[in-house]
């Protein structure tokens, strides 16, 4: 049974900064495409970042460009973000996501695999 479990969300004042990490099992991942999105209250969920089973490739949506980074460690079949000047906007639960492929994707339908999601609250 495959899963991903995320940890290292809570509640930051704006400005603070918070590691999330996703640990895999089940399978490994190191050939696969891995990456983040987030859902806010009221919102429709929306992709954050991407990386590339080499992590020679990484891709964000603009709201986060130079304050978050993800990255990986396939031989402990991990993935992390590290989410820096956080916002009030950034407030959401995160969800880690992996999928049958190497290829970049933004859509929420074209990754296989889901964690259960770890809150992230920005206050101001």
């Amino acid at each position: 049974q495959v899963q991903l479990v995320e940890s290292g969300g809570g509640l930051v004042q704006a400005g603070g900064s918070l590691r999330l990490s996703c640990a895999a099992s089940g399978r490994t991942f190191s050939s696969s495409a891995m990456g983040w999105f987030r859902q806010a209250p009221g919102k429709e969920r929306e992709f954050v970042a991407f990386i590339s089973w080499s992590s020679s490739y990484t891709e964000y949506v603009d709201s986060v460009k130079g304050r978050f980074t993800i990255s990986r460690d396939n031989a402990k079949n991990t993935v992390s973000l590290q989410m820096n000047s956080l916002k009030p906007e950034d407030t959401a639960v995160y969800y880690c996501v992996a999928r049958d492929s190497r290829s970049y994707s933004t859509k929420d339908s074209d990754w296989n695999y889901w964690g259960q999601g770890t809150q992230v609250t920005v206050s101001s």
